[in-house]
């Protein structure tokens, strides 16, 4: 994995380094602060060109439109809310998404498997162990955004997720959040309300290519602004999970995917 991961800047086959502990202890020192850590650079720009001039034509040929209305809980109902709340509004999502089954030859597939990458997602997360997600669709996905398109408010269904970066567009498709904005006791509707009104505060954070991003989106609010120019705005999803065999319900792959596994 050298001549595609930065290996001298981020020593994930080397455990035992004090420079792993190091960047482990900076992860989550971000982590605790952020809700997120971000490694520019983690994968090599020499091998990530090869690989998007790769995928664009793939994308374009074989990926899955998925444009959905939704709230940002993407729910039809949540216990407690009327139908006219404010906190469902219903939002756009526009993408164009490549499945694990479709990504078996690329350095994607390499790299959501590789294991000392788990072992230091898991170091970084505090668990005792992670496995990479058993969804024969849902396990990696590459997700496109042309001109107007956007990933729009949601939370994550998973305690964290791991992306990265494989092409930014010319302008927007700029990553933004609002961090805690609900917990598990609290579901703060009002606050959820104002956000999607434009009056709540919240963080943008432009990323640049290469980049791996871990997040812990469950319990706070996220987007991706609508892409603006020629370029689309195309990422890479990993999942993984404290056990073993997770999967999507036939419902959610197709919801998602437009087929089921």
């Amino acid at each position: 994995m050298r001549d595609i991961l930065d290996l001298d800047r981020f020593p994930l086959d080397q455990p035992d380094a004090a420079a792993f502990a190091a960047l482990v202890e900076d992860c989550q020192r971000k982590l605790a602060r952020d809700g997120l850590f971000n490694l520019p650079g983690f994968v090599r720009a020499d091998a990530l060109a090869p690989a998007v001039s790769t995928l664009v034509p793939r994308i374009k040929a074989e990926a899955f439109t998925h444009r959905r209305a939704h709230n940002i809980y993407f729910k039809t109902k949540v216990e407690g809310l009327d139908d006219g709340h404010p906190a469902l509004h219903k939002l756009e999502t526009v993408n164009h998404t490549l499945c694990a089954d479709q990504l078996g030859d690329t350095l994607l597939a390499s790299l959501h498997e590789y294991p000392p990458f788990i072992a230091f997602l898991a170091a970084v997360m505090g668990k005792d162990v992670l496995y990479p997600m058993a969804d024969a669709l849902a396990r990696i996905n590459v997700m496109a955004y042309n001109a107007g398109e956007a990933l729009n408010w949601h939370f994550d269904r998973s305690e964290f997720t791991t992306t990265l970066l494989l092409q930014a567009p010319v302008a927007g498709g700029t990553f933004e959040y609002a961090q805690d904005l609900r917990s598990d006791a609290e579901p703060n509707y009002d606050g959820v309300a104002k956000l999607l009104t434009g009056q709540g505060p919240k963080v943008a954070m432009p990323l640049e290519a290469g980049t791996l991003n871990v997040f812990r989106g469950k319990n706070t609010a996220h987007r991706v602004t609508p892409v603006q120019g020629t370029r689309a705005r195309i990422i890479a999803v990993f999942s993984y999970y404290e056990r073993p065999g997770v999967v999507f319900t036939p419902e959610d792959q197709l919801g998602f995917y437009g087929r089921s596994a």
